[in-house]
Order: C-alpha cells, then sequence, then structure tokens
C-alpha cells in the first residue's frame, strides 16, 4: 500500500464553477504546472508535453459529485491515480487533491511533489478567486 496525502485549498467561488473549470481538461495547463504548457486531445484521451517526456491523461467522466479523478500516463508507461473532489463549503468551494507516494520515491521526492501540487492549488484558487 502507498502512503497518501490529502492537499486542499478552500476557493472563495461556487462549487460549480470551481468543478466546472478544473473537469475541464483544458484548463490544466492554467493551474497545473508539472503538466505542461499545452495539452491536447487524443482519442479518448488527453495528452500533454512535460520536461519529462510526453504524457497521457484520463478524466473521469463529468458528474453531479465534484469528482474529477484523473489518471496520468507517464512516459515509461506508468499509470498514475490522482484523486481530486470539489466540496461545496458554504458559498465557496474546498478542493481535495490526493497525491500517493508511489514505490520508486524517497522522502524528499514525495516532500518536493507534495510541495509542487499545493503550489498548483494555490494557483488554481487566485485564478478563480481574480474571475
Amino acid at each position: 500500500m502507498n502512503a497518501l496525502r490529502y492537499l486542499t485549498v478552500s476557493i472563495d467561488r461556487a462549487p460549480d464553477e470551481v468543478y466546472g473549470f478544473v473537469g475541464d481538461p483544458r484548463n490544466l495547463p492554467k493551474w497545473a504546472a508539472g503538466l505542461g504548457a499545452e495539452i491536447r486531445p487524443a482519442g479518448d484521451h488527453w495528452e500533454v508535453v512535460t520536461a519529462d517526456g510526453r504524457v497521457g491523461l484520463r478524466f473521469a467522466p463529468r458528474n453531479d459529485f465534484g469528482v474529477a479523478d484523473h489518471w496520468v500516463t507517464l512516459a515509461d508507461d506508468r499509470e498514475v491515480y490522482v484523486p481530486m473532489r470539489v466540496m461545496p463549503n458554504g458559498i465557496g468551494s474546498e478542493v481535495m487533491l490526493g497525491l500517493f507516494r508511489q514505490p520508486d520515491m524517497d522522502d524528499a521526492a514525495f516532500e518536493r511533489d507534495a510541495g509542487l501540487m499545493q503550489a498548483d492549488l494555490r494557483t488554481l484558487k487566485a485564478l478563480l478567486e481574480k474571475r
């Protein structure tokens, strides 16, 4: 079993607006720095060119529950599951993202990835709250 860390951010926007934004793969490069600057459809999934090569992305189907899970297929064909939820909190939203420690990650790499993903969530917050 892999260690799991939950990362969260509160966003002062309605949950349907937040979910609409994070649920659209075309918006990912605007807030998730590690997933490249350009995303394009590739059949039944999406592709992004990153510093580590081309990666594939699949997203959970749109739903009424705020589930924005996605699966990242790395250049070496390993697939990484990223659970993500947008939850109502009054008139605002809570965004929760799960980071699983990968088998080849040492403590420093896991902490680095957690920091990068938390920074992505802060970017998401800043982007959506200025709209």
